[in-house]
């Protein structure tokens, strides 16, 4: 992206004109850092003094032995912690078993039918002492792997900290995937056990797990056993048990453990601080899956200490991240984050618009949320559906916002921020990847003001810049690629099985550097604002144009709901501008509407951001997890009538279908 042009004129003063949002005085006054001075202290330190600023910040986890050495760092291999022992578990539950988070709720789940369950830590600690000495008890040991395909239920959690606990590496694969993806990711890393469930709900119909998995097993050589938690019911969701290998979650529960398997689940051993956590599995371009390993320490350090000045924990809240468990979100913030700070979570089984497009609102009503942290694609569907819906709920318990996943547009933050936030709550808009493990850029809510659009500054021990392809730094609000210059506590330590591919997808672009994939630019305040992807910034007639700017142009005219734009080859400008577009309940798809948003698109950005096509469509192609998939898109746009790569992560194929149909 060497020579990359800035923002144009008419979005940056658009984004500056009233966009900087302070936090209220009494929210600094409770915040755990309350002012930029604070911030920067802290960012300094975390820097010049790293071995003294984690020792400190982690000072709480359940170490066994302390650590001796920070880090060794030989590219493209980490280790971090060199020396320490634990066991990932203690930190998140027993530790909280001898103070007043005992008895504190740490799961809070509402199914998608209405059934509702709470677990405190001792409640959680319990359930997950019984299933770690279940699974010794089916010959699992420190150093294997356990495949976990579940819907968003508390026993997924569980079975992830036994598996900490036990020292065997769990690789959660994420209850929407087909049988295909998941046998190709139990292949990959050889699993041992399978923990699935008979079905899982999903706007009111039944997802079945166990059915789909056992197609999946019927080339899946080293699993040994399956465990299937009855979830839906037999009736309503009947399941094949295969003798000798299939048992019922709840009757291996309810065998009485040999004394051995009972001890290890009571008094865990500890593990090296690189023991391998999980593996968590990422599409690929070329078809086949990247595993991405954690390790212990490191990623249980990054977690904590996030979550901690991220959401700005207090007693008393009640968090919410809505992601599912089967995505790093729900690792970093729904299991590891929250519970090593004895932290009260929200788990939500089902749909947000199920059975209407109010259910987040009447969740957050009815349990009285005090953290959100949702998606960007969420908050675009909330949009389209309507204010009337939250308006229905009291949102009052609510005093922190998040967002996560991809950018978000100006458009969708300042709604977020004024119907959901009643402009009150300050919103952390983060950014981090499965490779980073925990959040990287974003804004601590009491300490600075906010920009919507922008990602923000650095987290702790976080050297990010924005560089040319020389690696040289760009100017201020000059375009470039994101990187990470140092290694940091959380980050991936390679791709399960394949060193090469780990070194020449993230560190072959420049010598020790890691780079994110992404596009950037840093404005004169050093706030970042990640514009996508590096192949998602476009060249068309010699303008570096990044989809994010054009999707948020669009999505500023108040007829559109969500926008993709994408490049297709041009003989003339190199690359043409094609954009998707989805539009709001009540309008329609006409030549006159295309031609007003071109115009505004002109108005927006400039003539030279034109799109060459507009079409409308009723859906975007997406993952599970809600990102747009623009590999996908471009395929369309370039008029390929095959798909490449992976499509496991696919949510409805019929959405491919259709958008070629119409094409045609």
């Amino acid at each position: 992206m060497e020579g990359a042009e800035p923002m144009s004129d008419s979005i940056e003063s658009r984004l500056k004109e009233d966009r900087k949002f302070e936090p209220s005085a009494e929210f600094k006054k409770a915040a755990l850092v309350s002012s930029p001075e604070a911030y920067e202290a802290l960012y300094k330190r975390s820097l010049d003094e790293p071995e003294a600023f984690w020792k400190e910040e982690t000072k709480d986890l359940a170490w066994r032995t302390p650590w001796k050495k920070f880090h060794e760092w030989e590219l493209p291999h980490a280790k971090f912690f060199v020396g320490a022992t634990l066991n990932v578990s203690e930190s998140c539950l027993d530790r909280h078993l001898t103070t007043n988070a005992r008895t504190t709720a740490a799961l809070i789940f509402e199914g998608e039918p209405g059934d509702t369950r709470t677990l405190t830590y001792f409640e959680l600690h319990r359930e997950v002492v019984r299933l770690t000495a279940a699974l010794a008890d089916l010959g699992v040991k420190a150093g294997d792997r356990v495949a976990i395909y579940m819907g968003m239920v508390p026993e997924a959690a569980i079975a992830m900290l036994a598996c900490a606990r036990i020292g065997a590496t769990h690789s959660v694969i994420f209850g929407g995937f087909s049988s295909d993806a998941l046998r190709d990711r139990i292949n990959d890393c050889q699993a041992k056990v399978l923990l699935t469930q008979d079905g899982a709900w999903r706007r009111g119909n039944v997802v079945p797990l166990k059915k789909m998995a056992d197609v999946a097993l019927e080339g899946t050589p080293t699993i040994e056993k399956v465990v299937v938690l009855k979830r839906i019911g037999r009736e309503s969701a009947p399941c094949e048990m295969k003798e000798g290998r299939d048992v019922w979650y709840e009757d291996l529960l309810g065998r009485t453990p040999s004394a051995e398997s009972l001890a290890l689940a009571k008094k865990p051993p500890a593990f090296d601080a690189e023991h391998p956590l999980f593996i968590l599995y990422t599409s690929g371009s070329t078809g086949k899956p990247k595993g991405v390993l954690h390790t212990s320490a490191g990623y249980l350090a990054g977690a904590h200490v996030t979550t901690r000045y991220v959401f700005d924990l207090r007693d008393g809240d009640l968090y919410w991240c809505t992601a599912d468990v089967g995505w790093v979100t729900g690792h970093s913030y729904i299991v590891y984050g929250p519970l090593s700070n004895g932290a009260t979570c929200l788990m939500y089984e089902g749909a947000p618009n199920f059975p209407d497009p109010g259910r987040f609102w009447q969740i957050i009503e009815r349990h009285g949320v005090t953290v959100l942290y949702t998606a960007p694609t969420a908050i675009r569907a909330f949009i389209r559906w309507g204010d009337d819906w939250p308006a229905k709920s009291d949102l009052s318990s609510l005093r922190l916002l998040g967002s996560v996943g991809e950018p978000i547009n100006p458009e969708a933050w300042t709604w977020y921020h004024k119907v959901i936030g009643k402009g009150r709550c300050p919103i952390v808009d983060t950014w981090w990847q499965t490779e980073t493990g925990s959040i990287m850029l974003t804004t601590l809510p009491g300490a600075c003001h906010s920009k919507p659009g922008s990602t923000g500054l650095p987290l702790f021990g976080v050297d990010i810049a924005v560089v040319k392809d020389d690696g040289a730094e760009c100017k201020a609000n000059e375009g470039g690629k994101l990187v990470i210059r140092k290694p940091w506590p959380s980050m991936t330590r390679t791709l399960w099985g394949d060193d090469e591919r780990f070194k020449q997808a993230y560190w072959s672009q420049m010598p020790g550097v890691y780079f994110t994939g992404d596009g950037a630019r840093r404005d004169e305040d050093g706030y970042f604002w990640v514009v996508g992807r590096i192949d998602d910034v476009l060249n068309v007639a010699g303008h570096r144009i990044g989809t994010a700017e054009i999707e948020s142009a669009l999505v500023s005219h108040p007829a559109v709901a969500e926008a993709a734009a994408v490049g297709k080859p041009d003989e003339l400008k190199g690359q043409a501008l094609v954009v998707f577009v989805t539009l709001k309940g009540g309008q329609e798809p006409t030549k006159e509407l295309k031609a007003k948003l071109t115009e505004h698109v002109d108005k927006e950005i400039g003539k030279f951001a034109r799109p060459e096509s507009i079409r409308f469509t009723d859906a975007l192609p997406k993952t599970r997890s809600g990102k747009i998939m623009r590999r996908l898109l471009k395929e369309i746009a370039s008029g390929a009538t095959e798909t490449k790569g992976d499509t496991s992560t696919l949510e409805d194929l019929s959405v491919l279908a259709k958008l070629r149909a119409d094409e045609e």
